[in-house]
């Protein structure tokens, strides 16, 4: 689907499209201030309103540059819940940029949902022939999303986490679009 000259995807219970300044209540609420969000994340949480409404001037700020950076809003509530995109990795690859939702929407099948729309749309829109999805090897929820959704145990990688210089492995997987 078409918001504008953007890309929105829509999922029986999801939209994904670019965020508004409005959306910075329901993601410091629904996302950002959750420790338990931000764990197998490469960001920080948010500590207060104010800090918030800047996050979410630089989260537009990032998504007007980057094509495939969106917040994903569930239908029934009107909420911004979480955030989703993707990327071109070379010729016929893309691969997701991180997918997360604050802790009382997972567990809801929304991450397949998105995890699903991305796939379809890296395949429809940019003709992927191959899409890849990484996790941390410690979270195994992000891990059984991408099993239930068809991928493909790829490799590993071992990463150094910036925020606290601590090591992990990330666990990639990929499907065959």
């Amino acid at each position: 689907m078409e918001q504008g000259k953007e890309k929105m995807l829509e999922t029986k219970d999801l939209i994904i499209k670019k965020g508004e300044l409005k959306d910075w209540k329901d993601m410091y609420y629904n996302l950002w201030r959750h420790a338990e969000s931000a764990k197998y994340m490469l960001w920080d949480v948010t500590t207060s309103e104010e800090e918030a409404m800047k996050r979410m001037e630089r989260t537009i700020a990032f998504e007007s540059t980057h094509p495939y950076a969106w917040l994903v809003y569930e239908k029934m509530s009107g909420q911004a819940i979480g955030f989703a995109g993707l990327e071109i990795l070379e010729e016929g690859v893309c691969g997701e940029t991180g997918v997360a939702f604050g802790p009382e929407f997972v567990g809801k099948g929304y991450g397949k949902q998105v995890l699903n729309a991305l796939a379809e749309f890296a395949k429809e829109q940019l003709g992927a022939k191959k899409f890849i999805s990484c996790c941390r090897t410690a979270n195994i929820p992000s891990h059984k999303v991408q099993m239930a959704c068809g991928f493909t145990f790829s490799h590993y990688e071992e990463k150094i986490d910036p925020r606290n210089g601590e090591s992990y492995t990330l666990e990639c997987n990929y499907k065959l679009l």
